[in-house]
């Protein structure tokens, strides 16, 4: 066993025990979907930053810089926190007070069941794919730190994740989550730190940028449609994610719901800064490079030394935990409250606890048969954030603050959108979440004409 596959284990055991030592504390669903909605700051904060900041926000931004240079194309880490400040800002109070467990149950009040089932529906395949992704990472680390087989990985590191999710729950994911947010932290501040000090310090450091590689508007020019697209699916795709809307449910008052993202979203921007200057001062110290997003993990191998190069890796394993294990639990939420639920009403706490606990081992699997098979399945995640948010986006938005539009005006939306974004998509449009953003907010328009103003939910 290789010293890296061993401490990969011993953080997974504490994954383990905390999960075990949470779930003696699970007795309703609130407990188990949101924490028993009393996360305090710090919790609330930690959970936020490190479910959004995930190992493709180190390793994709710095290549992205890499191989671009920044410019005002350069949406990461900029357009993640700018979706937590307008969270904490906008939506955090309004969403804290309606003591929702899913955003769906918003669309239930607000507009009717039907709508719910058909939002919980659009929202699931995002998070089901985007586990698969984690998932298939989490595998491809276990593999290259031992002598596995990645499918016999991809396998361990699904049971890993099932076993702690389906023990503890939220508080489990929140606790989790912290404890990676600051390895995750500590390993990004320690490589900036080698690699500064490598290059003779902080001056020296800001010599080896290229000047060309800093500019407002990149040498070429911008395509200021695609540049919109670009900026608008962080921000409006992910503002309505049921991973922030939970956690957001869960905070104990209405203070720490809208203090908590903004927070968040301070420290995205501050902390997502590091691997971005990495990669403004690696073509000094790499040259070129085939694959750009080889540019971090490159870095750490040749500044660090073996242990803190242990400890990198950890941070990577970190951010990917903290993300699968949150996109399990919201997957589950939606099916177990939203679709099965309502079917079968006077169900005890007790067995909704086991009915969400199920939903988590169901989509767990079926993302585990995703990342055996499905070499394209980032590309799916990205499709999948934004296939459906751009109707959630509408009807949450005219939902909470306005009384235009009822129960017709939120299924247009909600359609429109879909299609649109699939329409537009195949057609080769260059903005295809532009256009269903534009079709999902003209659907809801059109059906609201003439109906009798709702009140806001």
């Amino acid at each position: 066993m290789t010293l890296e596959l061993t401490a990969v284990l011993a953080f997974v055991a504490l994954q383990l025990a905390i999960g075990w030592w949470v779930s003696r504390r699970i007795a309703t669903e609130d407990d188990y979907l949101l924490a028993g909605r009393r996360m305090g700051p710090i919790l609330a904060t930690g959970t936020l930053f490190a479910t959004w900041f995930g190992a493709e926000t180190c390793v994709g931004s710095a290549g992205q810089v890499f191989e671009h240079g920044v410019s005002i194309t350069t949406a990461e880490p900029f357009g993640y926190g700018v979706c937590l400040l307008l969270m904490g800002l906008v939506l955090a109070r309004p969403l804290w007070r309606r003591r929702l467990v899913t955003l769906a149950d918003l669309f239930r009040a607000r507009f009717s069941p039907g709508v719910e089932r058909l939002a919980a529906v659009l929202m699931i395949p995002a998070s089901v794919l985007w586990a698969a992704a984690q998932l298939r990472a989490f595998g491809q680390v276990l593999a290259s730190a031992s002598t596995l087989e990645l499918e016999v990985a991809i396998a361990a590191a699904t049971v890993i994740t099932l076993v702690y999710t389906t023990m503890g729950g939220l508080l489990a994911d929140a606790i989790t989550d912290l404890i990676q947010c600051g390895v995750l932290i500590l390993g990004l501040v320690v490589l900036f730190v080698a690699v500064v000090g490598d290059l003779g310090g902080a001056g020296a450091a800001l010599r080896a940028i290229d000047p060309e590689r800093v500019a407002l508007v990149p040498s070429g020019g911008s395509d200021w449609l695609a540049l919109l697209e670009d900026w608008s699916i962080p921000i409006l795709g992910s503002v309505v994610a049921q991973e922030l809307v939970a956690r957001v449910s869960a905070a104990r008052s209405g203070a720490v719901a809208r203090g908590a993202p903004i927070a968040a979203g301070l420290a995205y921007v501050a902390v997502g800064l590091v691997p971005v200057t990495l990669g403004l001062v690696a073509p000094r110290l790499l040259g070129e490079l085939e694959h750009p997003e080889q540019a971090l993990p490159l870095l750490a191998s040749e500044h660090l030394s073996p242990a803190l190069h242990l400890l990198f890796s950890g941070a990577l394993v970190s951010a990917i935990l903290s993300t699968v294990d949150s996109t399990l639990l919201v997957a589950s939420s939606l099916a177990s409250h939203n679709l099965v639920q309502p079917l079968r009403p006077g169900l005890s706490e007790r067995a909704r606890v086991r009915l969400a606990r199920g939903g988590v081992v169901l989509f767990g699997i079926v993302a585990a048969l995703l990342a055996f098979g499905a070499e394209g399945v980032f590309a799916l995640v990205e499709a999948a954030s934004a296939f459906g948010s751009a109707g959630i986006v509408v009807i949450v938005f005219l939902g909470l603050f306005t009384r235009i539009g009822g129960r017709a005006s939120a299924y247009a939306a909600l359609i429109a959108g879909a299609v649109a974004y699939v329409a537009a998509g195949s057609a080769g449009l260059a903005a295809p979440y532009l256009a269903s953003l534009a079709a999902a907010l003209g659907g809801y328009l059109l059906f609201s004409a003439g109906a009798r103003p709702a009140r806001p939910a």
